[in-house]
């Protein structure tokens, strides 16, 4: 059993622990991968105040993301100009997002929106971090 101590590197393939509200809320990168399974996958996100993850559809993985600091809109629908699945969401909210479903969340508060996030399977590549949305979108292992 391993519990978390700080450290942002994908533990994936071996048994972890993790207080994921502390980890989450500790995190200041647009992305961490925490860990990385052969079935499934753990991200914690920093969204800056009036940023967002960025439109995005993942086919053959469902996602659940968790807020756990903000508030921020979230949008989601069966195409990238048809997003007519609209809801607010803040901590302790859940949002699931089916497979092959275009998403986003958008922070829409006054603070960084925390949140944590489950694929399954995995969407990134194990350990990838990316300190901003920026490097995110250069990352030639993103969609």
């Amino acid at each position: 059993m391993v519990e978390y101590a700080g450290q942002f590197d994908d533990q994936g393939k071996k048994p972890y622990v993790i207080d994921i509200e502390k980890a989450t809320l500790e995190n200041t990168n647009f992305r961490t991968t925490m860990w990385t399974g052969e079935h499934l996958q753990l991200t914690v996100m920093e969204i800056p105040v009036g940023g967002d993850i960025g439109l995005e559809v993942h086919n053959g993985i469902d996602q659940f993301l968790r807020i756990e600091q903000g508030k921020g809109k979230c949008e989601m629908g069966p195409a990238e100009d048809d997003l007519n699945f609209v809801r607010e969401v803040e901590d302790d909210f859940v949002i699931l997002v089916p497979s092959g479903m275009w998403h986003n969340v958008t922070n829409i508060g006054d603070v960084p929106l925390k949140l944590y996030t489950l694929y399954g399977p995995a969407d990134h590549v194990p350990g990838t971090v990316h300190p901003t949305q920026a490097d995110a979108e250069a990352d030639p292992n993103e969609d």
